[in-house]
């Protein structure tokens, strides 16, 4: 029988590590291929790895058909739930997985008639779906991860630099340590990645020790506007909650501004150094 790789659900789930592919080669070498590749029609939608090693090595293996779906959109979801099931996924290729099929799912509304919404949305109330991906509570349930995880994987989904999310992916660093240098710019990440381990995890705590805020009169207003807290300081909150100013509270609110804007030029000054310092 015939069997078609199409090359978009292939790619779809992101490929095995080194060491991953390795194992699972050892394994297929040794006891067989024990379980059925999926096919819908000739297409293969479940199994690409064990099925190149197959034929590198020659090792027979079965095929079973699942003719239920209507489209790509529906294998890839039923290729999400069926990879979220596995307990080797990992906690951020789980996140990954479950923001994948929200992306999906949207979209799908999105492009619906309103009587197709109405009806989905009777059907919903009659019979709630169990993995409902319509809010982060939701996609943090199919994930089986807390949401803020969820909040830094999409952090990451959006900022970090193809190295950076290959490691993280490798399980080298943790998602909170990923998420935190996806904050810098995209060559200080590269760096960050080529210094291994230990040169990502000393770059993300130099970030986080410079984004804790002081707990001290003018630092504390300064710090929180710096680090992306409130807008203003505590100084200037509190001067514009009253009617009236006077001169020398204006005054001191301009000057306050004029600090915090010096402090976060330096405070981006000195992480770019501190991590073109680790990098050398």
């Amino acid at each position: 029988m015939q069997i078609i790789i199409n090359q978009e659900l292939r790619d779809y789930i992101d490929p095995l590590t080194t060491h991953e592919y390795l194992a699972l080669e050892r394994s297929l070498l040794k006891e067989g291929c024990r379980d059925a590749l999926v096919l819908w029609g000739e297409t293969l939608i479940d199994g690409h790895n064990r099925y190149a090693i197959c034929q590198k090595h020659h090792i027979p293996f079965q095929t079973k058909q699942n003719d239920t779906f209507q489209s790509v959109e529906d294998v890839m979801l039923w290729m999400i739930d069926n990879h979220l099931a596995r307990r080797s996924v990992s906690s951020f290729q789980r996140g990954v997985l479950a923001l994948r099929k929200k992306e999906i799912i949207t979209t799908r509304r999105k492009d619906k008639s309103s009587k197709e919404k109405a009806a989905e949305a009777e059907l919903a109330a009659k019979e709630p779906d169990p993995v409902s991906v319509e809010t982060r509570d939701d996609i943090a349930k199919v994930a089986g991860l807390s949401k803020p995880a969820v909040a830094q994987i999409e952090k990451i989904r959006k900022a970090a630099t193809p190295e950076l999310v290959e490691a993280v992916r490798a399980g080298t660093i943790s998602i909170n340590t990923a998420a935190t240098i996806s904050s810098l710019p995209s060559e200080q990440q590269v760096a960050a990645v080529a210094g291994g381990k230990k040169e990502l995890q000393q770059a993300a705590r130099q970030l986080r020790q410079v984004r804790t805020p002081r707990v001290s009169g003018e630092a504390t207003a300064a710090s929180a506007d710096a680090n992306g807290g409130a807008t203003e300081s505590a100084a200037v909150s509190s001067s514009q909650s009253t009617s009236a100013s006077t001169p020398e509270e204006t005054s001191e609110i301009e000057r306050l501004r004029s600090e915090n804007q010096t402090l976060k030029q330096q405070i981006a000054e000195l992480t770019a150094q501190l991590i073109a310092v680790q990098a050398q």
